[in-house]
């Protein structure tokens, strides 16, 4: 895989284009500028790879808009550190965003093929993401507690699990909302038995399905 300076250049003016958007953290425009997002879609579809647009990656799902990456990027607070629970791999793509900012990463997909695809490819990348074929709405109980949790697909609440895997003053962000429609909420758990939540607009995900699929 090549990283030109064409591609360079076109991730600049990504970066750009984000800013302009209202994201103002330089850690994670630096994220967005460093990894080349290029390697995430097939060779035929590269001229789509730096628009600020979702993408279709097989499997019913898509990769995410680089603005609404960066948006949910933002809002967790990543620090150097932080053990990261991601439901939904998708891609790899905003796990190795999380990864580039010194979170260490569990990455949690449903579709068998689609994590199978991811897994190769973030290895031949050379990124350290654990990544796990499962349900996304029990997340990772045995790798638990979790600094900061990021869901990448339409949940209808907010799991349950998914808060008791997460640290007191931890930080969850996750699209809720029935239909096509999502509003994106923070999540910050107050102690072991209560949170509170903020929300910061709508957006577009596919949905967080519950049960585990095969293909």
């Amino acid at each position: 895989m090549i990283d030109t300076f064409k591609h360079k250049g076109l991730r600049k003016k990504l970066v750009q284009t984000i800013k302009s958007k209202g994201i103002k953290d330089e850690k994670v425009l630096e994220a967005i500028q460093t990894i080349p997002r290029h390697f995430f879609f097939d060779s035929s579809f590269l001229e789509q790879a730096y628009a600020d647009n979702p993408f279709p990656i097989g499997f019913g799902q898509t990769i995410s808009q680089p603005y609404t990456v960066a948006f949910q990027t933002e809002l967790l607070q990543i620090k150097k550190g932080d053990k990261v629970l991601e439901i939904g791999t998708g891609s790899g793509y905003q796990a190795c965003i999380l990864n580039v900012m010194g979170a260490k990463v569990f990455s949690v997909e449903r579709q068998k093929g689609l994590y199978v695809k991811t897994k190769t490819l973030l290895s031949e990348l050379g990124y350290s993401i654990k990544l796990f074929f499962g349900d996304g709405y029990k997340g990772l109980p045995t790798f638990a507690p979790f600094d900061k949790v990021i869901v990448t697909a339409g949940a209808p609440f907010i799991p349950e699990a998914l808060i008791k895997q997460l640290k007191p003053g931890g930080i969850m962000v996750i699209p809720l909302g029935k239909g096509g429609i999502q509003i994106m909420t923070t999540v910050i758990k107050k102690d072991t038995t209560s949170y509170e939540t903020i929300e910061h607009g709508t957006f577009r995900f596919v949905p967080l399905l519950e049960d585990k699929a095969n293909g």
